[in-house]
């Protein structure tokens, strides 16, 4: 069965994501969600079941641990609501089990929230204290995430003869996108030198190959597609969703590994391509955002997802295919890169970035004639990946 044009979304929001010392996670899930509702043009009491997407609550003053902090927050207590955390996916997935509910018709309208609160914490707290605290004993402890994704793009390198100034095209042109959007953590542009001189972080990746953790929360409103035009004038149709979860935590051990690409990404968009239809991902595609947790993963996904060929991915950012301009532009709201990483919300944040791409409200990061986007998340190292497919029509 496919969800092909059975759901709607006709809402979305979202905070400035940085560092919102200012805003507690109810304050956050609040701005997003009512946010949402404007956009909608819906009240809170039209809303008949929730799922809210957060990560590590245990990093966040110990809020989001169940869906009573999404009630608490909304006053949202008539309506069931699902807390669902699934690594970085964390978002889209809250978002697929919302909208697999409404395509069977238990409910007509329903509300998405993803929220994570990573900066008001301790060191101990923060998901590199947990990393290194936790976790088997010999492969587990102290294990980090630019430290396994450095083993990516040092295999990737060996292999495709590439160097550092490749992942720089990467960096540059997601802070560029980031300068153009006022939501971003980061929103100022970085030179080559910048990038050449920046700290090291896990050789070979620096500080400007990786996402900061953020503070953020974002929401979306959805509904059967059938009711969508008696709420919105501009919705926008779920065409595909995929997840797969191949090789789980355990890809830095698996022997059938090339450890070049990821295997999750390319089953969960195999069944988003299938559900809406899709041949050629690079032609009808008009705009993606993707998981560049580190610049590295971008270069990935960009094979991954099809939209080139394996090793074609240097070529692809060298020719500028995937900036504002190009033939496929690729994180245009500045990715995780420049928008931060809450890693609860930001699946919900990609969804609401590509639903303003494709009704033509996104600004100066406009893509223009956009029709057909996608949202890809990555979880773990590879463990986890959401795909989804969004149209106008």
């Amino acid at each position: 069965m496919s969800i092909r044009d059975k759901v709607a979304i006709i809402g979305v929001g979202a905070t400035k994501f940085g560092e919102n010392f200012t805003q507690d996670y109810s304050d956050m899930i609040v701005e997003a969600a009512y946010e949402a509702f404007e956009d909608a043009k819906v009240s809170p009491s039209q809303i008949q079941a929730a799922w809210l997407g957060t990560c590590f609550p245990d990093s966040g003053g110990y809020q989001g641990n169940a869906g009573a902090s999404l009630a608490d927050a909304l006053s949202l207590y008539k309506a069931p609501i699902s807390r669902v955390a699934n690594y970085c996916a964390t978002g889209t997935d809250a978002f697929r089990n919302a909208c697999f509910a409404v395509a069977s018709g238990v409910y007509d309208i329903v509300l998405v929230v993803g929220a994570e609160k990573m900066r008001d914490v301790t060191p101990r707290e923060s998901l590199v204290g947990q990393l290194a605290e936790t976790g088997h004993p010999v492969h587990g402890k102290g294990v980090t995430a630019p430290g396994m994704f450095a083993l990516i793009a040092t295999r990737y390198f060996d292999f495709f003869g590439i160097g550092r100034e490749t992942l720089a095209k990467v960096a540059m042109k997601n802070h560029r996108h980031g300068s153009l959007n006022p939501k971003a953590h980061f929103q100022k542009e970085i030179t080559l030198e910048q990038y050449l001189k920046a700290p090291m972080v896990a050789d070979p990746l620096g500080l400007y190959d990786c996402c900061p953790q953020t503070d953020g929360a974002a929401a979306a409103v959805i509904c059967r597609a059938d009711l969508a035009s008696t709420f919105s004038q501009e919705p926008l149709f779920v065409k595909g969703l995929g997840l797969a979860n191949p090789v789980g935590d355990k890809l830095a051990f698996n022997p059938e590994s090339d450890f070049i690409s990821f295997q999750a990404t390319k089953e969960a968009a195999q069944q988003a391509y299938d559900q809406a239809g899709i041949k050629d991902p690079f032609k009808e595609i008009d705009v993606a955002e993707v998981h560049d947790c580190f610049t590295i993963t971008e270069l990935v996904t960009y094979e991954d997802l099809g939209f080139c060929r394996k090793g074609e991915g240097p070529q692809f950012i060298d020719k500028g295919v995937s900036s504002l301009d190009g033939e496929l532009p690729v994180n245009t709201s500045g990715g995780l890169k420049s928008c931060g990483h809450p890693i609860g919300a930001s699946g919900l944040r990609m969804i609401g970035e590509i639903t303003d791409q494709l009704r033509g409200r996104a600004g100066r990061r406009q893509v223009k004639g956009a029709k057909r986007g996608l949202v890809h998340n990555l979880g773990g190292l590879g463990a986890v990946t959401s795909v989804i497919v969004l149209a106008s029509s």
